[in-house]
C-alpha cells in the first residue's frame, strides 16, 4: 500500500505525531510480550525442582513455548492485512495475558506445558510490531525503525532474565513459599499487558492517514476482496522463504539462548538463581542497541549501493554471528565465556535488525503476510534448535556449536534474496521522493 504520509525522521522524544506514538507504543508492547513469553525462563531451575522435570522435559518446554508462535505469526500478518494492526495488537495483548497468569495454575508437566505452549501465541506480536512500523516510516529509515521497535522490544527478553528472580524474591520476602512464589510472579506480566493493550487501542491508528476502516470507507484502501490472498501471493515468492531460512539462523537462536541461558549457566558455571539471570540478561540487553544497529547500517548501505547493499550487509553479519556462536561454545571460564556471549548477542541481534531492512521492499501489497510468514522462520529456528537440547547425550557446548555451524552456512541463504532493476528503480525514486517532499515541507515552515 502506497500511504501519502510516512515519517522520513525519527523524532526520538517527541509523542505527538501519529508515527511517534505507534513507534514508542509498538515496542513498548512487543517489550511486555517479550516479558509475558519468556518470564518462566528464568525460574525453570525451581520449577524443574518442584515438578520433578526431565532434561527431556525441559526440552519440550522450550519447544512448545516457540512452537505455537509459527502458526500464530503466519495468521497473523493476513489478519494485520485485514483488520490493520492497531485492533490486532490490542485484542493480541489482552487475550494473551490470560495463559501468561494461567501458567500459575500448572501442578504438573503436562498441564505446564500446555501453558507453555498457549503462551507462545503471544510472539505473534513481533509481526505486528514490524507491520506497523513499516506503515508508518518511509524507505530510507524503514529498516532503522523496524529495527530499533524490535530491539527494544526484545529487550524484554534480557530483562525478564534480571527482573524475574527479583519479582519472586519479592515475594518470597513475603512470607510467600517457593511454590507459590512463581506462580504469582508471572501475574505481574500478564496485568501490565491487559493494560497496555488497552492504551494501544485508545492510543495509536493503522497508518500515518487514518485506520484501516477509514481508509477503505474513502476508497483509499483496498477492500479485502479487492486485495486478494495476499498470504499466497507471498508463499509464491521464493525471496520470502529465503528469508524465513535467514531469520531462523538469527531471530530462531536468539529465541533459544534466551530460553537456556540461565540454565546455561547454572549447571556449566555453578551460579545461582539470581547470578545465572543477571548474567543471562546480558544477551537480551544488548537489543538496546544492537538490532538498531544493523537496520541503520542496512538502511545506509540501501541508500548508498540500493536493496542489493541490504542483502549484502545481511550476508556478511549473519556469518560475523555464526562464528561468534561456535567461539561462545568453547568458552569454559566464566569472564570469558561472558565477553564471547555479548559479541554472539551483537551480531545476532544486527542480523535480525538487517533481515527486517529488506522485509519491507519484497512485495508492498502483501506486507502483513511476507512479515508473518518471514517472523514465523524465527520460532521455526527456535524450534528445531530445542530438539537439540532435548538429547540427553549431547552436551549443551556441543549443541551449541553445532548450531553455530548451521548459522555459518545459512548465511549464504541471503544471496537468493535479489531484486529486478525495477525493483531497484522503485525503491530508488520512492525514497528520494519522500525526502524531497520532507525537504519542501522543513522549508516551507522555515518561511
Amino acid at each position: 500500500m502506497d500511504l501519502k504520509h510516512k515519517a522520513t525522521g525519527i523524532e526520538l522524544f517527541s509523542f505527538k505525531p501519529p508515527h511517534m506514538r505507534t513507534f514508542h507504543l509498538t515496542w513498548f508492547a512487543f517489550f511486555l510480550c517479550f516479558f509475558g513469553w519468556f518470564g518462566i525462563a528464568p525460574l525453570m531451575a525451581v520449577v524443574r525442582e518442584e515438578l520433578g522435570l526431565t532434561q527431556a522435559q525441559v526440552g519440550n518446554t522450550i519447544i512448545a513455548s516457540v512452537a505455537i508462535t509459527i502458526l500464530a505469526r503466519l495468521a497473523i500478518g493476513w489478519v494485520c492485512d485485514r483488520f490493520g494492526p492497531r485492533r490486532t495488537y490490542a485484542a493480541l495483548l489482552i487475550l494473551g495475558a490470560l495463559p501468561v497468569m494461567g501458567i500459575g495454575l500448572a501442578s504438573d508437566y503436562t498441564t505446564f506445558l500446555l501453558f507453555r505452549l498457549a503462551i507462545g501465541v503471544i510472539g505473534a506480536s513481533f509481526v505486528i510490531t514490524q507491520f506497523h512500523t513499516s506503515l508508518m516510516f518511509a524507505p530510507n529509515v524503514v529498516g532503522t525503525a523496524n529495527a530499533t521497535t524490535a530491539g527494544w522490544g526484545n529487550l524484554g527478553g534480557g530483562v525478564t532474565q534480571m527482573a524475574m528472580p527479583l519479582i519472586f524474591s519479592a515475594f518470597l520476602a513475603m512470607g510467600v513459599s517457593q511454590a507459590m512464589g512463581w506462580r504469582l510472579a508471572m501475574v505481574v506480566p500478564g496485568v501490565l499487558m491487559i493494560l497496555t493493550g488497552i492504551a494501544y487501542y485508545c492510543l495509536t491508528q493503522d497508518t500515518p492517514d487514518g485506520n484501516f476502516q477509514e481508509l477503505r470507507a474513502r476508497g483509499e484502501l483496498a477492500t479485502g476482496r479487492q486485495m486478494g490472498n495476499t498470504f499466497w501471493e507471498a508463499c509464491r515468492d521464493h525471496r520470502v522463504w529465503a528469508l524465513f531460512v535467514i531469520y531462523a539462523a538469527c531471530f530462531g537462536i536468539e529465541l533459544t539462548i534466551n530460553n537456556i541461558a540461565a540454565l546455561y549457566f547454572t549447571d556449566y558455571f555453578s551460579l545461582d538463581l539470581k547470578t545465572a539471570g543477571l548474567v543471562a540478561s546480558l544477551f537480551g540487553l544488548m537489543n538496546i542497541f544492537a538490532r538498531s544497529l544493523g537496520g541503520i547500517l542496512g538502511d545506509r548501505a540501501g541508500i548508498r549501493f540500493g536493496l542489493r547493499g541490504r542483502v549484502f550487509f545481511l550476508v556478511l553479519v549473519l556469518l560475523a554471528e555464526g562464528m561468534a556462536l561456535m567461539v561462545f561454545s568453547r568458552m569454559n571460564t566464566l569472564a570469558l565465556a561472558i565477553g564471547a556471549l555479548i559479541v554472539f548477542s551483537v551480531f545476532v541481534q544486527m542480523s535480525e535488525g538487517a533481515t527486517y531492512s529488506v522485509v519491507p521492499f519484497i512485495n508492498k501489497r502483501a506486507l502483513g503476510s511476507v512479515a508473518g510468514i518471514v517472523g514465523a522462520g524465527g520460532n521455526t529456528g527456535a524450534v528445531l534448535a530445542g530438539f537439540l537440547f532435548k538429547i540427553e547425550s549431547l552436551p549443551w557446548p556441543q549443541a551449541l556449536l553445532i548450531l553455530g555451524m548451521v548459522v555459518s552456512l545459512v548465511s549464504m541463504a541471503a544471496l537468493l534474496v535479489r531484486f529486478s532493476p525495477e525493483e531497484e528503480r522503485a525503491a530508488r525514486e520512492e525514497m528520494e521522493r519522500r525526502l524531497a517532499s520532507q525537504a519542501a515541507l522543513a522549508a516551507a515552515g522555515a518561511e
